[in-house]
């Protein structure tokens, strides 16, 4: 049974992150307490808890040691809203682009998902019993007459108690309905006023009619018109504005905006040109991460609690390249260590999302049973190990190229293989992975 993340002490956040991350033991610690700490902070006396800003992280490494699923495992295991967002994608207000606020709607939007997803559980029952009655009113006039269906004694009541029997069996799945669907979301509005659109969209719902809008009558199969019924059900019993109060005070004190590339848009102070907007979108990140209210059409979102991990290679710049405000926003910075041949056999053995065990399974499906040895798994990472050093370091990722490759013609001949049992050995590595390994120019352009 899954263990409620508000119990969760760091060390036992951590060795969920070991499950399926290898090493970066300092990285996990740090994002560990740093999540504690936002429960923690729940607990305090309402003045004290909101005196406590939220410690940011920068996670520095090259690509491939594992920042980006740090910052995937823990939207899991914290239940918080979380988005991942690129630096890369936004621009400098006035330039097109995505403006930075956008990270904060869409972290909204997600809130909201993950609460009418809470609530919609709650009255489930209820939706499908109403959704039910709703589709029996359309086939019972729909299909009294059709002459596939047995006539049945007893009245109405009858008849609509043998449709509901027919109906749960899905004997009537296939008939066709005829139920009103959306024709689209309405349009939106957008108003410009030196900001993007998409910090003033406003949607007119009741206006949609004027444009067209509204619903549709459309024929579909019983059991597509089940889900259109329930989904329609769920959406009148769920109490929207509540539900938008709840999510807007979540993502207030609970939201994680993971802010990936940070160093793409770090730009020394002496250069110009295209920099010059990379660090208009530092400007632009600065009031978010510093504590803000953002306009959404949720409501208004204050971002002064909010937790932003950032993370970058850094390879051609350094956080000190960052503007000195932004870098005084992220206070803590873990650098994570580069992947050699022992951490890609424990990459390869270890998670429970483990590439060899992928395989394994994925070729099971077909009936063939291959079995990594030890010492090819040594091999394997070896290699990835050897072609990181004289090629791109690309870290983990280098293994999934070199898993593919290796395993390319048992793949394509699988359902020729099916009932044999095929041992991937030192020498099978070799055979299929020697020339090109040998070859440095055929590595480079193919591993």
């Amino acid at each position: 049974m899954k263990q409620d993340f508000d119990t969760m002490t760091p060390r036992q956040i951590v060795t969920e992150l070991d499950k399926y991350i290898v090493g970066q033991e300092k990285a996990k610690k740090a994002v560990a307490i740093a999540l504690r700490n936002r429960v923690r902070r729940r607990m305090l006396a309402e003045n004290l808890r909101d005196e406590i800003a939220p410690k940011n992280i920068i996670m520095i490494g090259p690509t491939g040691v594992g920042k980006t699923e740090i910052a995937r495992r823990l939207s899991r295991l914290s239940g918080a809203p979380f988005i991942k967002v690129e630096a890369t994608k936004y621009t400098e207000v006035g330039y097109v682009g995505r403006d930075v606020e956008s990270m904060v709607r869409d972290l909204m939007a997600v809130s909201l998902n993950m609460v009418k997803a809470e609530m919609s559980e709650g009255v489930k029952e209820e939706a499908e019993n109403r959704a039910e009655e709703a589709l029996l009113d359309l086939l019972l006039p729909g299909i009294g007459g059709d002459p596939s269906v047995p006539e049945v004694g007893g009245g109405q009541g009858a008849t609509r108690e043998k449709f509901r029997t027919m109906l749960r069996e899905g004997k009537l799945d296939d008939k066709l309905v005829e139920v009103q669907v959306s024709g689209g979301s309405f349009p939106t509005i957008e108003v410009f006023s030196g900001q993007s659109p998409e910090a003033m969209d406003v949607n007119f719902g009741n206006l949609g009619s004027i444009f067209g809008g509204g619903k549709k009558r459309k024929r579909v199969r019983v059991e597509q018109a089940k889900k259109i019924l329930l989904d329609e059900e769920m959406d009148k019993l769920i109490d929207t504005e509540r539900a938008g109060d709840i999510a807007r005070e979540r993502c207030e004190q609970m939201g994680i905006i993971f802010i990936d590339e940070i160093d793409k848009v770090a730009v020394k102070s002496d250069q110009g040109g295209a920099d010059v907007s990379r660090e208009g979108v530092q400007r632009d990140i600065l009031p978010i991460v510093e504590g803000s209210t953002v306009n959404t059409k949720y409501g208004m979102i204050d971002t002064s609690h909010i937790l932003f991990i950032a993370a970058g290679a850094f390879h051609t710049s350094k956080p000190s390249d960052l503007i000195p405000e932004l870098q005084g926003r992220f206070p803590l910075r873990v650098e994570l260590d580069d992947l050699d041949a022992d951490d890609f056999v424990r990459i390869l053995t270890e998670p429970e999302n483990a590439l060899t065990r992928q395989y394994i399974e994925l070729l099971k499906t077909e009936g063939v049973d291959i079995e990594f040895t030890d010492p090819a798994i040594r091999k394997l990472s070896e290699i990835a190990a050897e072609v990181n050093a004289r090629t791109e370091n690309i870290g983990a990722r280098r293994l999934h190229t070199i898993m593919e490759l290796l395993l390319e013609e048992v793949s394509f001949t699988a359902p020729e293989l099916k009932g044999q049992k095929i041992p991937i050995t030192p020498e099978y590595v070799e055979s299929q992975l020697g020339d090109i390994v040998q070859d440095q120019d055929l590595a480079r352009y193919i591993l």
